[in-house]
């Protein structure tokens, strides 16, 4: 059975005689510890003792759970381990379709007191790591999870609630106190040395990047584009992520107004998706540059099958060490500005400068920041804005990843640097498709992603592509193409005509 609260959302309780409901508060008090409730079924079917500790773990989390949002389409329950199963699906602890998770949009499993004991105390980061040790199962849609979860506010609960579940954690905390944290096979990054030097960056791109491009392969499109696509319509993302894609490369080089025979830096060219089409479509020689070697050989393996290897060439090199390979007409950075950190936007820009000719373009497009102002801190949290800890998505998907605001990067890049704007464009709503589609193609391929990279990978990805969608929704974070020039001389701009050639 289910219990409805006051917020509208549903706690799953064990089955229990019609005398013996889910615990009031004043019942967990007076409780004695070690009284034996209703046994429940666990997912194996074996009958399992409920003694306080079941009964403590059901009262905080249908407690908590009236601190959800109204109306908010989660629900919760506990129970006595995972089920098989894709994760885009609702499935209860038996593996059948439970009325309690049907009725909902999105339902959490906590797979026993111990596992959430060790969530305790309820931190953003608690509950990542509970996620990708499998003590919490996420049914159904995970992005409507989360954004409910960021919507938790303690003041939906009186002071007694509060002060109650602080004591039934520290009760359970105690008790549970012998079952530790199972080690994560893929521990969170720890980088050394100084930030943003040229090894911590290599290091930083490689932890990220490197799982294998057979699992990259599962749900990106089919050039392997990693990153925003550009969509004519949203009603289905999943369906149109190939030609959003291509229509994405393509606004690149009509911005950059490519003509056959010039050079093309893709700076962070990743899989090559860039180099592949301009050199393609529009004829133009192009050279990227990555950290990564296995994206390098990828990119370069695909240009010898697509017989382009005679003018697209990918190499491991950092941005700062560009000048060894001359002058280029245009130069490109597609989702990797969010790597370079506030501490060196000067040298970022600067380097693509020196790379330029008088009246060279530069287009620069990455996730930025939402904060307002020039001077507003950069955020280090996640994607989210705001904090200065390090977060899920710093710990285990973008370490010493930084996101600064449009206007900072456009101060550097003009005041500092010398460029002078052209365009700016947000495409905010385009990466929220775009990350809705990498979900659910992920989702749609779940086994073979964990053969691919194992289950954490695969849990990591589908958790912070479903949190970065939830905060391109909420406008927490932005994703922006600066089109910048390198002026002919002291006052004397680039040449461009009156209106958009793209």
């Amino acid at each position: 059975m289910s219990i409805e609260t006051t917020t509208g959302v549903s706690v799953e309780l064990p089955a229990t005689p019609a005398h013996a409901l889910e615990p009031t508060p004043q019942q967990i008090e007076t409780a004695a510890p070690g009284v034996a409730v209703q046994p429940r079924t666990e997912r194996t079917g074996a009958s399992q003792p409920c003694g306080r500790d079941d009964t403590l773990a059901r009262a905080i989390l249908w407690t908590v759970s009236r601190a959800l949002p109204p109306g908010s389409g989660l629900t919760a329950s506990l129970d006595g381990g995972s089920a098989p199963g894709s994760p885009g699906s609702v499935v209860d602890p038996g593996g059948s379709v439970s009325q309690l998770a049907a009725a909902s949009r999105a339902h959490v499993r906590v797979h026993g007191p111990a596992a959430l004991a060790r969530m305790l105390p309820p931190t953003e980061n608690a509950f990542a790591d509970a996620y990708l040790r499998g003590d919490v199962d996420i049914d159904g849609d995970i992005a409507l999870a989360i954004a409910a979860a960021r919507g938790i506010d303690a003041r939906r609960l009186t002071p007694d609630d509060i002060r109650r579940v602080a004591r039934w954690s520290l009760e359970l905390r105690r008790a549970r106190r012998d079952n530790p944290a199972a080690v994560l096979a893929r521990p969170a990054a720890r980088l050394r040395g100084p930030r943003h030097s040229r090894a911590r960056d290599l290091a930083a791109i490689r932890f990220h990047y490197d799982v294998g491009e057979d699992f990259y392969r599962l749900w990106l499109d089919r050039r392997l584009t990693y990153s925003c696509a550009y969509f004519e319509r949203d009603d289905d993302p999943v369906r149109d992520l190939d030609d959003a894609q291509a229509a994405k490369l393509d606004l690149v080089c009509r911005k950059l107004d490519l003509r056959p025979g010039q050079r093309l830096l893709d700076i962070g060219c990743g899989w090559g998706s860039l180099l592949l089409h301009a050199a393609e479509r529009y004829k133009v020689n192009a050279v990227g540059v990555t950290l990564s070697e296995r994206q390098a050989d990828e990119a370069n393996r695909r240009a010898a099958l697509m017989g382009l290897d005679h003018r697209v060439r990918a190499e491991v090199r950092d941005y700062r060490d560009l000048a060894p390979l001359g002058e280029f007409d245009a130069v490109a950075s597609i989702g990797m500005f969010e790597h370079v950190g506030a501490a060196m936007l000067p040298a970022y820009f600067r380097a693509v400068y020196d790379a330029l000719p008088p009246g060279g373009r530069f287009l620069n497009h990455g996730i930025a920041s939402a904060a307002r102002g020039a001077g507003a801190a950069p955020s280090r949290d996640g994607w989210r804005g705001g904090l200065r800890r390090a977060t899920f998505t710093e710990r285990y998907v973008f370490p010493d990843g930084e996101l600064v605001p449009v206007e900072r990067a456009i101060a550097v890049a003009r005041d500092a640097t010398g460029f002078e704007v052209l365009d700016v464009q947000s495409l905010r709503p385009h990466y929220a498709l775009t990350l809705r589609a990498w979900v659910q193609r992920l989702e749609s391929a779940w086994a073979e992603a964990v053969d691919a990279a194992g289950e954490e990978v695969a849990r990591t990805w589908r958790l912070y592509m479903a949190g970065a969608r939830v905060s391109f929704e909420r406008g927490e974070i932005d994703v922006a193409q600066l089109l910048l020039a390198k002026p002919l001389g002291d006052h004397e701009p680039a040449p461009r005509p009156l209106r958009p050639w793209w």
